[in-house]
């Protein structure tokens, strides 16, 4: 008998994990080499995981909405028509054998454990559910009254950390919660008395002419993300104005030529990235991410673009190594970008490792913005619409009103490790680049 073991695979930086939301395939059901087998999403994006093999799909380790590691065996495929999974294959295989190993771990490590009777509502938990539950003493009865937000109301991982962080105390575990050892993960949020822990969202009751509708995931997670990123950092926000009147006119008079020889758009995007890559050159500490105590300083210059999707939420496709290209480059990674990002095809790697986020509010008519901080960044950039304004314009023969083409630069910055004095000089030196753009340039 021929059996195939479909692995979670590596998706992409600091990406351990993946949630299953939908098999394309069924058990018994025949599947070609590279067919779609399964729908997974991480905290950034969704992908369609191809078979790596030929066959027959014999068995599902990982069931809707449970969470698996990357690693993780989450199918078996017979590729000589069998129908049944070897006791080997499944033994080796089976995830809830995996959590137990966690657990028994985390149990000789000290750390309180409960081991859960059967639930009496006939409520379904994955392992990764309950592994937490035991993990942190909680009750069959008290799990049963955590608010599932997966399909068909499953309680996800999400739910459980949600749940232990805002309700569950030791009033609901069997065992007193004990002091916990200290393990260093992401930058610890200072709270003074802990006044996070307290925050509770308002109830809001909708009335009969009102309309719910439900967070979709990405929605929750977004969500997720911007508060977490304003209670983590202090926001300053910096606003110069920048005279881009040279760029204008620049674009104009190349953008036909420039798209009949390389067959894309140039956009005034790639212009606004080749002036901030230059400013974060000059000054490296908005480059940089804050871990607890320590100040990372980044050795890589990588600009996440933040792209709205056709169904209005948000993303941020990241030009990895944005110093190392000229501005035909930078064009075409910020068109392919965008191009995948409205196409849905943007991958895990695709939107890891950002150093520093550029979001044009401009496109959407706005002149000005106070961007959130992209967590783990310390600051973000928000371009202004270009508009067509009066100005005063200094010659040597003396000053003039004319007309010229401004836009409005918003830099918010995390005034834990950016300074006022950092943060204004960073936003104003974008503006002196864009300024000194030369209109005779050659491209």
């Amino acid at each position: 008998m021929s059996q195939i073991e479909i692995r979670l695979p590596k998706m992409g930086e600091s990406v351990t994990e993946a949630t299953i939301t939908n098999w394309l395939k069924e058990v018994g059901d025949t599947i070609e080499m590279d067919e779609p087998l399964v729908e997974v999403a991480t905290d950034k994006v969704d992908n369609e995981l191809p078979s790596e093999a030929e066959g027959t799909l014999i068995q599902k380790f990982f069931e809707v909405d449970e969470v698996a590691q990357v690693g993780d065996v989450i199918a078996l495929i017979s590729t000589d028509g069998s129908s049944a999974p070897t006791e080997i294959a499944t033994a080796e295989s089976k995830p809830t054998e995996v959590v137990a190993t966690k657990v028994e771990a985390t149990q000789s490590n000290g750390t309180p454990s409960t081991s859960l009777e059967k639930s009496t509502s006939g409520k379904f938990f994955s392992p990764l559910v309950k592994s937490i539950a035991e993990k942190e003493g909680i009750t069959m009865a008290t799990l049963e009254t955590v608010t599932g937000t997966g399909q068909n109301g499953r309680v996800t991982k999400k739910d459980m950390l949600a749940f232990i962080a805002n309700g569950a105390t030791a009033s609901m575990t069997t065992t007193p919660a004990a002091p916990k050892t200290e393990t260093k993960k992401s930058a610890p949020i200072s709270t003074g008395s802990g006044f996070l822990s307290n925050i509770k969202e308002p109830i809001v009751i909708a009335g009969p002419d009102d309309q719910i509708i439900e967070m979709d995931r990405m929605r929750k997670l977004i969500a997720d993300h911007m508060v977490m990123s304003t209670h983590v950092s202090p926001h300053v926000t910096s606003y110069v104005e920048a005279d881009v009147t040279n760029i204008w006119n620049w674009r104009k008079k190349v953008k036909d030529g420039f798209a009949k020889r390389e067959g894309e758009n140039i956009t005034f995007t790639p212009i606004f990235m080749e002036a901030i890559v230059k400013a974060i050159k000059d000054f490296p500490g908005v480059n940089v991410s804050v871990s607890g105590t320590q100040i990372i300083q980044r050795g890589h210059i990588n600009i996440g673009m933040a792209t709205a999707l056709p169904s209005g939420n948000l993303i941020v496709p990241v030009i990895k190594d944005a110093d190392r290209m000229n501005l035909t480059g930078l064009t075409k990674s910020v068109n392919e970008l965008a191009n995948k990002a409205r196409n849905n095809k943007l991958t895990s790697d695709d939107i890891q490792g950002g150093t520093y986020t550029v979001t044009n509010v401009g496109t959407f008519g706005n002149v000005m913005g106070t961007p959130i901080i992209n967590q783990p960044q310390v600051a973000i950039l928000a371009i202004g619409a270009i508009r067509k304004v009066p100005a005063v314009i200094e010659t040597p023969d003396g000053d003039f009103i004319g007309i010229r083409y401004k836009m409005f630069l918003s830099h918010s910055y995390d005034h834990r490790v950016v300074d006022g004095a950092l943060g204004g000089m960073f936003v104003k030196r974008v503006a002196d680049y864009l300024e000194q753009f030369d209109d005779k340039r050659e491209i």
